[in-house]
């Protein structure tokens, strides 16, 4: 492994590179590719952005913002939301590692698609600010193709964007889990306020947001929480529009295999009477939502 000295990324060495390739290409599992996440040479070039540890990908039309998308699911998240589907992305243990170089290509190599349905590239995870350097690196070079980027974020660590990422970045996808600080914390295991702080700076910036919602009965779906989320977003004038989405479990074998303990176990859907009405909630409120 060696850096330039001057812009600071970490150049792998061909028997390194090698390696990392491996993983990517499936020869090693989910322990082993956390192992080697740990390997020093390997910790540094996640430092840099060289490479990071990819859960999945996906091509989707009209899901993950505007158009036809390529979503980008990066491991690791600080959340530990309690519907969460995919818990395999909270911890650094499930995926493939992959070279930021390689990444790129694969995106680019869409930008036909993109650029005929409007679409463009969505980094998800897990928390896409959760392995910052790469997210920053794939999102400058999406950018400067021509593609149109998305992050799809719950904002707690929206601190580590710089003014010049938020310039790469075209859409953001605001997760709010409930506008109760207490509500929030039994949700997520984390504060409220950094969301609120990400979202206030966004609308500073004018930077184009979509929010997003899960209505959980007996959770989330208390009329005050959905009235103080569509509050605090109506005073946010760069919103687009608000997706209310229903609660569901399909999430719930993925914890019981990882040895989680899944808190919802006897929840159901909502009904859809009552995604109308908070949906109408945030309609009152003059925003745009579905």
């Amino acid at each position: 492994m060696s850096g330039d000295g001057v812009t600071g990324v970490v150049r792998l060495e061909p028997e390194i590179g090698d390696r990392v390739r491996g993983i990517a290409g499936g020869l090693g599992g989910a322990s082993e590719c956390a192992s080697e996440l740990e390997r020093p040479e390997l910790l540094a070039a996640r430092h840099t952005g060289d490479i990071a540890l990819v859960h999945s990908w996906e091509m989707v039309t009209a899901v993950d913002g505007p158009g036809t998308r390529m979503t980008l699911f990066l491991s690791g998240c600080p959340l530990r939301c309690l519907y969460c589907h995919n818990p395999d992305t909270m911890e650094m243990r499930t995926g493939t590692v992959e070279r930021v170089e390689d990444v790129v290509k694969r995106v680019t190599r869409y930008r036909r698609i993109f650029s005929a349905t409007g679409g463009g590239l969505t980094l998800s995870g897990g928390e896409p600010l959760f392995q910052i350097a790469f997210t920053r690196r794939v999102l400058a070079a999406a950018h400067d193709a021509g593609i149109h980027t998305a992050i799809d974020t719950s904002g707690f660590l929206g601190s580590r964007l710089s003014d010049e990422d938020l310039g790469n970045i075209d859409l953001v996808l605001l997760d709010i889990k409930s506008s109760d600080p207490s509500t929030y914390h039994k949700v997520t295991s984390r504060a409220l306020q950094p969301t609120l702080d990400f979202g206030d700076r966004l609308a500073k910036a004018h930077k184009p947001v979509w929010i997003r919602f899960v209505l959980v009965p007996g959770l989330t779906d208390d009329p005050d929480n959905v009235a103080g989320v569509a509050e605090i977003v109506s005073h946010w004038p760069n919103v687009e529009r608000v997706e209310v989405l229903p609660f569901h479990n399909m999430g719930a074998d993925k914890w019981r295999e990882l040895g989680l303990d899944y808190q919802l176990g006897d929840a159901t859907p909502p009904s859809l009477e009552s995604l109308e009405a908070a949906r109408e909630t945030f309609r009152a409120h003059g925003l745009a939502t579905y």
